[in-house]
C-alpha cells in the first residue's frame, strides 16, 4: 500500500489537474455562445449561395462554364482538405473528423483514384501523417489566428484555387465537423471543386426560364465562384470553431467531475491508511506496556 505521503502528493496533483480542467471548461463556455451564434448566422448565406451554385451547375452540365464549376473533365486526382482544430482536450472531436477522412481515403484508393491531402489544423496533420504522410501535399497553419475571419477563409480559398489552376487535382472535398449541439458534431464531406451544392441545399425552380448574364457569364462566374468557395470555407471554419468549443466544454466538464470523484476516493483511502497506521502504533504501545 502507498505511504501517507504518496497519498497526499497524489491528492495535490489531482487537485491541480482539476483546477486546469475547470479553467478550460469556463473558457470554452464563455467562447461557445459567440462561436455558436456566428456559425448559425453564416448558415443562411452559405445555404442560399449553394442554391445559386446548384442552378448554375445544372446549366453547365454539358461542360460549359469556368473550370471551377465545370471541372477538368476528369476525376482521377482527389484533394481531401481535412479541417480540424489547432488544440486538443476536446474529447473525440478531432478523432471523428480524421476517422471520416481515413474512410474517404480508403474509398477513393479502392476506386483507383489518386489521393492528395491538404490539412488545416495541427491535430488533423499530426494524426494523418503517421499513416498517410506521403499523401500530404500541404498544411495551412492557423495557430496565430485568434478568431475566424473572412480574410482567413479567403486565404485558404486562394491556396486551393491556386493548386487547382496548377492542375494539381481534379476534385476537392472538404472534411469537417458540422455543429449540431453541445454533444453532437457531425463529420461532413463537402465537395468544393467542381462546385457542387450540398444535397440539402434548396432548389430554385426557374419554371423554364434561363439566366441572362450582364456583362457576361464568364465575368460574373469568375467573380461568384471564388466567393462561393470562400463562403463555404468560412461557414466550415465557424462550424468547426463552435464544435470545438462545445466538445471542449463537455470534455472538461467530465474531466472535472472525474477528478472530483478521484479526489474523494484518494481521500477515503488516505483516511483508511492513516487510521490503520494509528491503530498499529497504539497496538505497539499497548503491547510494549504489557510486556513491562
Amino acid at each position: 500500500m502507498p505511504s501517507l505521503k504518496e497519498f497526499r502528493l497524489r491528492i495535490v496533483s489531482v487537485k491541480s489537474t482539476q483546477k486546469i480542467t475547470k479553467a478550460l471548461q469556463m473558457v470554452a463556455t464563455a467562447k461557445l455562445k459567440r462561436a455558436q451564434e456566428a456559425a448559425q448566422a453564416a448558415r443562411p448565406y452559405a445555404t442560399r449561395m449553394a442554391a445559386v451554385i446548384a442552378n448554375l451547375a445544372s446549366g453547365a452540365a454539358a461542360g460549359g462554364g469556368p473550370k471551377l464549376i465545370a471541372g477538368t473533365g476528369s476525376d482521377d486526382v482527389h484533394l481531401l482538405i481535412v479541417l480540424t482544430s489547432e488544440r486538443g482536450l476536446c474529447g473525440g472531436f478531432n478523432t471523428n473528423i480524421v476517422k471520416m477522412a481515413r474512410a474517404e481515403i480508403r474509398r477513393l484508393q479502392a476506386a483507383g483514384k489518386t489521393v492528395k491531402i491538404l490539412t488545416i489544423g495541427k491535430k488533423g496533420a499530426d494524426a494523418l501523417k503517421r499513416q498517410y504522410g506521403p499523401l500530404i501535399v500541404g498544411h495551412i497553419d492557423r495557430k496565430s489566428e485568434r478568431s475566424v475571419t473572412a480574410e482567413s477563409a479567403s486565404r485558404i480559398a486562394s491556396e486551393i484555387t491556386s493548386r487547382f489552376d496548377r492542375a494539381e487535382f481534379d476534385v476537392a472535398t472538404l472534411v469537417f465537423a458540422r455543429f449540431k449541439n453541445l454533444l453532437t458534431q457531425i463529420p461532413t464531406a463537402l465537395q468544393l471543386i467542381p462546385a457542387k451544392a450540398p444535397a440539402d441545399a434548396p432548389k430554385v425552380d426557374l419554371q423554364g426560364a434561363r439566366y441572362i448574364y450582364e456583362p457576361s457569364e464568364e465575368a460574373i462566374l469568375e467573380t461568384l465562384l471564388p466567393r462561393y468557395l470562400g463562403t463555404q470555407l468560412l461557414s466550415a471554419l465557424l462550424e468547426t470553431e463552435a464544435g470545438f468549443q462545445g466538445a471542449q466544454m463537455t470534455a472538461m466538464d467530465n474531466a472535472t467531475r472525474n477528478a472530483g470523484d478521484m479526489i474523494k476516493s484518494l481521500q477515503l483511502r488516505y483516511n483508511r491508511a492513516r487510521q490503520a497506521q494509528i491503530t498499529k502504533e497504539l497496538i505497539e504501545i499497548i503491547s510494549g506496556a504489557e510486556a513491562l
